[in-house]
């Protein structure tokens, strides 16, 4: 997966993220702009989870949303 969300589906995720993470600030989410990165970055600050670990838990939330969507 592209490591920076569409626009359109960066809506849909942020709404998923924050039903799993719901500590992470809409702004926070925002200033990450879609990337995968930063959202696993501030998901590990927040929680103590692994970068690696969150990163296959935001593609796979992703990814349902995708078909979700198909």
């Amino acid at each position: 997966m592209n490591d920076q969300i569409s626009k359109g589906k960066w809506r849909e995720l942020k709404g998923k993220i924050r039903e799993q993470w719901g500590d992470l600030s809409e702004d926070e989410l925002d200033k990450t702009r879609g990337n995968i990165e930063q959202i696993a970055g501030k998901i590990q600050k927040k929680y103590g989870e692994s970068v690696e670990g969150t990163k296959k838990k935001l593609n796979s939330l992703l990814d349902r949303l995708n078909e979700s969507l198909s």
